[in-house]
């Protein structure tokens, strides 16, 4: 029995000496790998929240980028096909093309500049941390005066905004088509400055946050501008569940220009 007892305390102890060589080893692996992979990607991987929220972002811009390449290749290959097989896509109006968003426009406007208010200034005492922040409706409301002043076009923080835009802010930042944004906001307009202006100074959503600002400091500023340069949307216009009433314009002369290009494909076949 005792030297039975022995064997085994043997056995045990070889055993995991073993086990102990081979966790080592892996362990030694496993660092080898990470170090290679953190070489062979030549950047540091994120440590914090933070980092990982800036390398997210980072993410979203290369891959909106593609995106938009795939997309024009899809376009030209699409007209080089119908070209070979004799088939004539007539372009859409010019009103299509700056409604949709799916071309880049420049005229005069306004850009209009929304910010938080200074924390560390005086007068502040009993004042809800609430109201020093920029809100989602705040910027609602002034894109919304914007549209009814008679904007042609229109961008949130550089990026285009068309009907399906949608947005919100989650604390302090703004969350718009895949990426965040930290205030100030900046919202650019383009259309006749002196309409825009008045529908801006007309809104009681716009005079209310106005109203805040005189008082508690928040950023506001409206600045007109001769040559506004607004890029074309980035995203997705594929609708899936609106739809148009049958025989609802959509666009003036779009219908028009629908018929005449029917019209020119069927003289031609």
């Amino acid at each position: 029995m005792i030297e039975r007892s022995h064997r085994a305390r043997r056995r045990v102890a070889r055993g995991t000496a073993s086990v102990t060589v081979v966790l080592v080893l892996a362990g030694a692996l496993f660092a080898a790998n990470a170090k290679f992979a953190r070489a062979s990607a030549g950047e540091r991987h994120p440590q914090d929240l933070r980092e990982l929220t800036v390398a997210e972002v980072e993410r979203v811009e290369d891959l909106t980028a593609e995106v938009d390449g795939l997309r024009g290749e899809v376009d030209r290959l699409t007209d080089a096909q119908a070209r070979a097989a004799g088939t004539t896509i007539a372009d859409p109006p010019v009103a299509y093309g700056i409604e949709s968003g799916v071309v880049p426009v420049t005229g005069t406007g306004l850009t209009v500049t929304l910010d938080d208010a200074p924390t560390d200034q005086p007068g502040l005492d009993g004042i809800s941390p609430d109201v020093l922040v920029v809100h989602q409706q705040d910027l609602q409301s002034v894109m919304n005066a914007l549209w009814a002043g008679g904007a042609e076009a229109m961008s949130l923080m550089g990026q285009r905004v068309i009907s399906t835009s949608a947005f919100r802010c989650v604390g302090n930042v703004l969350r718009l088509q895949g990426q965040v944004y930290s205030p100030p906001y900046v919202v650019r307009a383009v259309g006749d400055p002196d309409s825009l202006r008045a529908a801006l100074a007309a809104s009681p959503e716009v005079s209310a946050y106005r109203s805040d600002a005189a008082a508690v400091g928040l950023g506001w500023s409206v600045q007109s501008d001769d040559e506004l340069e607004l890029p074309a949307f980035a995203g997705s216009t594929d609708l899936q569940f609106a739809t148009v009433p049958e025989g609802t314009e959509v666009l003036d002369g779009l219908d028009a220009a629908a018929e005449a290009a029917r019209r020119k494909q069927g003289a031609a076949g």
